[in-house]
């Protein structure tokens, strides 16, 4: 049996020197005497005497064990127990020491450890480019964003880290995905990204160790604002929007049965060229439907062309409609021009705040209306054209019509099909996700890194009542993103000067010495009570307001929707 046990204890990696109650060692085995350089014939010697930094004759000394202690040697590093061997009545008998090499874990855990400080400083070289960058695996999942990326897409890494490479992306092939199955470089891809569909540029490698494919790298280059500028150039010129349609249903946030309604009846009629009319409280997404509804349709390669009725001057809605031949009133261009309703030719015309339109013109937009011809100002040649209508309006249209304001025979041909759209207040469940996508385009436009909206806030904003709806939201969560630090990551109640106490009724302007902020905040709050007070002494008339406040119409109507004033 003692042979047996010899034979076992020289098997195990463990060193092992079992002394007596004098210290004397009475076993070693090999593993011990290769570890420590130890003769064979040590039995029956004083340890202390023949093994160099040893403890054993201490622990028969004191009884008390020493586990898990580090000791060098000339040629290792080893970890050692030594333990007290006692007899059954508690007597100490002798001792045991069990130790192991440790060098080799050792120098694991150095270059671990060198490892991590690597990649922590791979990181912040990552995150102090402007540039942004996006490392994915193999197989198109992401693996490591830096802070450029979020400005750019609005995205923060918790959304998209272990995701697919397609996560951010709004129109497009995911340049990751695609280097997965090529696996080779591709620059200059055209893509948009995050809520806010940001025109990007895209340089993407794949990423090689020892051979074998790891993944890719890309660097995204934000140029939207230099293709919004070209996009607009033309654009400043002129007092309406002649745009393609930029949103699609997706784009339309809400889970709420009144929004689904909408958003169903938006579809099915998307499919047909009947005319569209879309009602709704100011700021419910009006424009954002007609988009939709634009790119659902057939007709969604050709023209969409949006005009506010009520931002052009009557005297030039006419041939800003429907164009003018050259040398039919002073001031035009003698060879003439092609109005919006010839620009939107094969597509779809959004006459928005149509229930502004003249009365004068009326009759002339319900004869294009039932014919698809018109004739431009001061022309003799009627042309026709293909065009689908879409308009919108926060008016109550039955009462103008009653009161001779509005044509009987225009309601008609533009209530083919009514949409509802419903305001905030009637669909308070949609408003915490309406929010967070709001900040995520919102970072995107002001170049912040808000992840997200605290519960306390998002309860507050829930419980007000947004009269202006979405865009009165929006200009909320923009001041309050404008004003939080540059570092800061959620939207907390001390963000809001006035969380803890509701603002009163706006009324007429006074001044309020007891409440001091911000000066930017304090003129901007004094000028919408003035906007406010103008419109109400007008009755409602925009171009009697404009004037009492010696402004523009156009202008009027710019700071009624910074401002979200309801008309």
């Amino acid at each position: 049996m003692e042979r047996i046990l010899r034979i076992v204890l020289d098997s195990i990696i463990e060193g092992i020197i079992i002394v007596d109650k004098e210290a004397r060692v009475v076993y070693v085995n090999k593993n011990a005497q290769r570890l420590l350089g130890l003769p064979s014939d040590i039995v029956g010697k004083k340890v202390d005497e023949v093994v160099k930094n040893t403890r054993l004759h201490i622990v028969v000394r004191t009884g008390l064990p020493e586990i898990d202690q580090v000791q060098h040697t000339e040629n290792a590093v080893i970890i050692t127990s030594r333990i007290p061997i006692r007899d059954e009545n508690g007597n100490i008998i002798g001792a045991v020491a069990v130790f192991r090499d440790i060098t080799s874990l050792r120098k694991l855990a150095e270059e671990i450890t060198n490892l991590k400080e690597i990649e922590a400083q791979l990181k912040a070289i990552i995150d102090s480019t402007n540039d942004a960058i996006s490392v994915a695996d193999e197989n198109g999942i992401v693996r490591l964003v830096n802070k450029a990326y979020t400005k750019i897409t609005g995205y923060s890494p918790e959304e998209v880290v272990g995701k697919p490479a397609t996560v951010d992306i709004a129109e497009g092939e995911s340049i990751h995905m695609l280097i997965a199955k090529i696996r080779q470089p591709i620059y200059n891809a055209r893509l948009k990204v995050g809520p806010a569909k940001k025109d990007v540029i895209v340089n993407a490698t794949p990423l090689f160790v020892k051979g074998v494919f790891k993944g890719s790298v890309a660097v995204v280059h934000d140029v939207s604002e230099i293709l919004k500028l070209n996009n607009e150039l033309e654009e400043v010129k002129r007092l309406i929007r002649h745009m393609r349609a930029q949103y699609t249903f997706d784009d339309i946030i809400g889970e709420s049965r009144l929004i689904q309604i909408a958003k169903e009846q938006a579809k099915k009629v998307a499919q047909t060229p009947a005319t569209v009319l879309l009602r709704g409280e100011s700021g419910t997404g009006k424009e954002l439907f007609a988009h939709a509804i634009h790119n659902s349709s057939p007709r969604k390669n050709k023209p969409f062309v949006s005009v506010n009725c009520a931002a052009i001057p009557e005297t030039i809605l006419e041939a800003e409609l429907f164009g003018y031949e050259g040398g039919s009133f002073t001031g035009a261009l003698q060879e003439g021009k092609r109005g919006l309703v010839e620009e939107a030719d094969g597509g779809t015309l959004f006459l928005d705040e149509v229930g502004k339109l003249p009365l004068s013109l009326q009759p002339k937009l319900l004869r294009f209306i039932e014919s698809k011809e018109f004739v431009p100002v001061g022309g003799r040649s009627v042309k026709k054209v293909d065009v689908r209508i879409i308009a919108a309006t926060n008016l109550d249209l039955e009462k103008m019509m009653r009161n001779g304001d509005f044509l009987p025979d225009l309601y008609f041909r533009l209530n083919v099909f009514p949409i509802y759209l419903p305001s905030l207040k009637d669909r308070k469940e949609d408003i915490p996700k309406i929010a967070i996508h709001i900040v995520k385009k919102l970072n995107q436009q002001y170049g912040r890194m808000v992840e997200g909206i605290s519960p306390a806030v998002i309860k507050y904003i829930v419980s007000k009542h947004w009269s202006g709806n979405v865009r009165e939201l929006e200009n909320f969560i923009g001041r309050v993103m404008i004003n939080m630090g540059p570092e800061e990551r959620y939207i907390e109640p001390k963000h809001i000067p006035e969380f803890s106490t509701e603002k009163p009724e706006i009324g007429e302007p006074e001044n309020r010495q007891d409440k001091i902020g911000p000066l930017k905040d304090m003129v901007e709050e004094y000028e919408r009570q003035i906007i406010i007070n103008a419109l109400k002494q007008s009755g409602g008339d925009k171009m009697k307001a404009a004037k009492m406040l010696d402004i523009s119409v156009r202008t009027l109507y710019y700071k009624m929707e910074r401002y979200g004033i309801e008309e």
